[in-house]
């Protein structure tokens, strides 16, 4: 595994801030670490990170134990801070020096710093001072000190905060073709950047894993249902499509348009169909919605 984490607990006096964490992360996976402020993300990362040490648990980087091994720990982890502490006055492509330099990468410095300045995009940018760019471009300097001694796991901590449309799409473009080469863990409260670009989800409420999951079976694995939206041509005895098995629950949206709320995950849009047909009716349109990862952080999380 890139990542094993057994039974974490952090403890900052009395408060739990983690309490009793496990799970585990392949080689090559995406993984988003959602949860709402003061969940524990930021605390996990560290812990990961050999920043902090946990209170009780352990956790390991391919076999590697971050409390016993942490300096092997950190050669195989790039980290990514949510403050992305920089030195401003310091010009790019210096930071990059001097960060290999505490790398010991030697001979391969100037080739990777090379290689980190075309891949996050900074070529324009790298005879700049830190200081004058955009929070956009400091984002991508603190990516390519993060990944400047190639390392295997990156653990990026709310890597588009702050950041304006467009460079968001950038930098969530630049992660996805990272991920294609190594592992990834992000963490964010967003629910569009882990449907953009994570193969799983870990939601954190008060501490504690709430749901671990592909993204794409979230929504299927804590919702047992669907909802159609459909619209018809003229009025009829609403009683009649509540006869319809499967149907929980109706809501009128408009005139002739309803919400359908169906007990399970079939597929009720064939039955209304023929139920249309018997009733002499017309369906101008009929959408099956797809409940959105947004709603089920919202359910898991809300109390």
């Amino acid at each position: 595994m890139s990542i094993k984490v057994n039974n974490i607990t952090k403890l900052y006096g009395k408060q739990k801030a983690l309490d009793n964490i496990s799970f585990e992360i392949k080689p090559g996976e995406v993984v988003g670490l959602l949860g709402p402020n003061g969940a524990g993300k930021s605390t996990l990362m560290k812990i990961i990170s050999c920043f902090i040490p946990p209170s009780s648990g352990d956790v390991s980087v391919f076999g590697l134990d971050i409390l016993e091994q942490s300096i092997e720990v950190r050669k195989k982890l790039g980290y990514l801070p949510e403050n992305n502490p920089l030195y401003l006055d310091m010009y790019v492509k210096e930071y990059l020096e001097f960060i290999a330099g505490i790398h010991k990468l030697g001979d391969k410095t100037k080739e990777r710093i090379d290689l980190m300045i075309a891949i996050t995009g900074l070529g324009d940018e790298y005879k700049k001072k830190i200081g004058s760019l955009s929070k956009g471009y400091r984002q991508r300097v603190g990516l390519a000190q993060a990944m400047i001694h190639d390392p295997e796991v990156l653990i990026l901590d709310e890597p588009t905060s702050g950041l304006d449309p467009n460079q968001i799409v950038e930098i969530r473009n630049l992660i996805r073709t990272i991920g294609k080469e190594k592992t990834v863990m992000l963490s964010t409260h967003i629910m569009q950047e882990v449907e953009a670009i994570c193969q799983r989800a870990i939601i954190i409420n008060k501490g504690s894993i709430v749901a671990d999951a592909a993204t794409d079976q979230l929504s299927a694995r804590f919702f047992n249902r669907s909802i159609v939206t459909v619209e018809f041509d003229k009025t009829f005895n609403i009683e009649l499509l509540k006869a319809i098995e499967g149907v929980q629950k109706l809501t009128k949206i408009k005139e002739n348009t309803w919400e359908i709320e169906c007990s399970s995950q079939k597929d009720l849009r064939q039955d209304i169909f023929n139920f249309a047909v018997k009733n002499q009716l017309s369906v101008l349109t009929i959408h099956k919605e797809e409940e959105k990862l947004e709603k089920v952080f919202h359910e898991l999380t809300k109390k």
